[in-house]
């Protein structure tokens, strides 16, 4: 369940595992829809695409796998249609049990009812919903790409020391000739083992704030992100909507808000914030911890430290509470202690990782866009108020 991201159409396998009969099964192109509060709610539908397009899959018991009818719907407009609000709120009045744990049953959704068009118009309506997605994906791919080369340049130079490494070796850096000077040729001792000279050993928050005091009044409408928008593997959110503050965690652009409850931080939901106006100040879940740098660290420093194995590997590691309701003292992390290179290195780390983040940015916003413009035309197109044929001609116009 937790590999499927409201925010994408697709999802793969997660990871390969024997088959001993339990679980839902399915085959590539069709959906999975989460039948269980409040994965429903929040969205977690997406089509099923394995790495080998013939391997069937299984999964929770909590999926209802949807699959287009031979000669009645293709499996593209099947996986739109569960995507139709009005279908999503069909599927939530259907929930029963008790608090909290609410499902759909799936006999339920025979009560829908829609108007299904010819296969012809369905493979039309499938494919200009699809082109959109196509481009939102594609921007999905590039920041994922991005992130992981910004990831594995922290790494590089703040996990394995390895500029530092190479000139004590007498080895070329790998590194523009003004960037390699700024780092030493030796090594010293330390509490971690041997860092670089002349860079220091602090608690983490010696170097990070740690829940930093910000002020927002109540009855204040600010941008809100609740845990549901939190990201597993990139930076931002999937969405932070207006809402009225009363209680909750506080932040501004260049903080980085971490999950301390179990599972969202063991699933990695982690996320840089630079997504506000300039000086306002958002809110969230009281089950953020929010760090924000302090100098000589660059808050893109901070961010990726938070998702490092080793941050991740100490968080976990001091959750306490009830099985199931698990989460983390913000007090764990004074005895985290954080590697702080020189103000030299930590700044051209920061030069050298904001352009991909911007762009990463960028990326997001014209992808929000996009999503507006889909989710827009869906019910106009699945009710009929719209037909494929207008919008081919409406795009003419405007060219």
């Amino acid at each position: 369940m937790a590999a499927v991201d409201p925010t994408a159409r697709s999802v793969s396998e997660s990871e390969h595992r024997e088959f001993t009969g339990g679980g839902a099964r399915f085959h590539s192109g069709d959906t999975l829809m989460a039948r269980i509060t409040p994965c429903l709610e929040n969205g977690k539908i997406a089509r099923f695409r394995p790495t080998d397009k013939t391997s069937p899959g299984f999964g929770s018991t909590e999926f209802i796998v949807i699959r287009g009818r031979e000669n009645v719907t293709e499996n593209d407009f099947a996986y739109y249609l569960t995507k139709w609000s009005e279908f999503h709120q069909f599927a939530v009045a259907q929930m029963t049990g008790t608090s909290g744990r609410q499902r759909v049953p799936a006999e339920s959704l025979s009560g829908f009812e829609a108007t299904i068009p010819p296969l012809p118009t369905q493979r039309s309506i499938a494919h200009v919903l699809g082109m959109l997605d196509d481009k939102i994906e594609l921007n999905r791919r590039v920041n994922r790409t991005l992130e992981k080369m910004a990831a594995a340049l922290f790494k590089n130079w703040f996990i394995d020391f390895d500029p530092v490494r190479a000139k004590a070796e007498g080895r070329d850096p790998g590194l523009p000739q003004a960037i390699a000077d700024l780092f030493p040729d030796e090594f010293e001792d330390s509490e971690l083992g041997e860092i670089p000279e002349g860079w220091t050993v602090k608690s983490l928050p010696e170097a990070i704030e740690v829940n930093p005091s910000r002020s927002l009044s109540r009855g204040t409408a600010a941008p809100y992100v609740e845990m549901s928008a939190m990201p597993t593997q990139l930076s931002r959110p999937a969405g932070w909507p207006r809402r009225e503050f009363s209680s909750g965690s506080r932040f501004r652009n260049g903080d980085i808000l971490v999950a301390r409850i179990t599972p969202c931080l063991e699933n990695g939901k982690t996320a840089f914030v630079d997504f506000l106006d300039r000086d306002e100040i958002g809110w969230g879940s009281t089950e953020y911890i929010v760090f924000c740098s302090g100098p000589p660290l660059p808050p893109e420093f901070t961010y990726f430290l938070a998702r490092s194995d080793r941050f991740r590997e100490h968080a976990i590691a001091n959750m306490t509470g009830t099985s199931g309701r698990q989460r983390v003292p913000a007090t764990c992390f004074d005895r985290f202690q954080v590697t702080v290179p020189s103000e030299s290195v930590a700044t051209a780390f920061g030069n050298m990782v904001q352009p991909a983040l911007r762009k990463t940015r960028a990326n997001d916003f014209q992808s929000k866009k996009l999503e507006k413009l889909r989710d827009a035309l869906l019910p106009k197109l699945l009710s009929g108020e719209l037909e494929v044929p207008a919008i081919v001609q409406s795009k003419e116009g405007e060219a």
